[in-house]
């Protein structure tokens, strides 16, 4: 798989995007101990920024984000030619996904509270940063 803003050999950079912190403080130790690069973001206009400046091989991103939606986020991504590529992962509380995929253009959907080992499966899959550090056995 060829990602546009992945290059092999090199820890990938993912953006978490979440507005609440100590979920975002939490996947960022999780997924910086899994060998990934980790920018953080609090809402859906900084996101919109780091996605821009930092160009992240993958975007997590959390649907309901006050001011500016995930989807809304999602949205303009897909729209800019310069991040359009990035793969995007939702993540949400609500149990009602369907919509989500086509809404946003999202690659994956993640109910919260998610499996932490499925998180960084989904990062690799869309990465194809098969280097990247599995996370221990429970």
């Amino acid at each position: 798989m060829s990602v546009p803003h992945y290059t092999s050999g090199v820890r990938p950079r993912i953006l978490i995007v979440d507005d609440y912190v100590d979920a975002l403080d939490a996947w960022q130790l999780l997924l910086q101990a899994a060998g990934f690069e980790v920018v953080t973001a609090v809402s859906g206009e900084e996101a919109l920024d780091s996605a821009d400046h930092a160009a992240p091989a993958l975007i997590v991103l959390d649907v309901e984000l006050p001011g500016l939606s995930g989807v809304e986020v999602a949205q303009r991504l897909r729209s800019e030619e310069r991040t359009r590529g990035i793969p995007l992962i939702a993540t949400t509380g609500r149990s009602d996904v369907s919509d989500l995929i086509g809404a946003g253009g999202f690659d994956a959907v993640l109910i919260k509270p998610c499996d932490p080992a499925t998180l960084v499966s989904e990062i690799r899959r869309l990465t194809g940063s098969e280097h990247v550090v599995a996370l221990p056995e429970h």
